[in-house]
């Protein structure tokens, strides 16, 4: 977890992980890396990103943590207002 911020502890990158309601968004990093971000609040409501990308098999690595800037919020807020008004 190199890129883990520093106001960012490891167990709230955990309860992102394992959070039930989690967001799951492909992306690609710069130099053309495919990377899984998961979007999801910690048990405390704070909302955070935990990229990953796929190692081995069922193997997946941590490459960092961030904040949620305020259009991702605003992104994320509508999403969960979505998944609310499903049945």
């Amino acid at each position: 977890m190199d890129a883990l911020r520093k106001d960012i502890e490891p167990y709230e990158v955990r309860q992102v992980l394992e959070a039930t309601v989690r967001w799951p968004r492909p992306a690609t990093t710069d130099t053309g890396k495919r990377v899984l971000s998961i979007w999801a609040r910690t048990r405390a409501g704070r909302p955070l990103i935990v990229t990953t990308y796929h190692h081995d098999g069922l193997i997946w690595k941590i490459i960092g943590a961030s904040e949620m800037n305020f259009t991702q919020l605003a992104e994320f807020e509508a999403w969960e207002e979505l998944r609310h008004d499903q049945p």
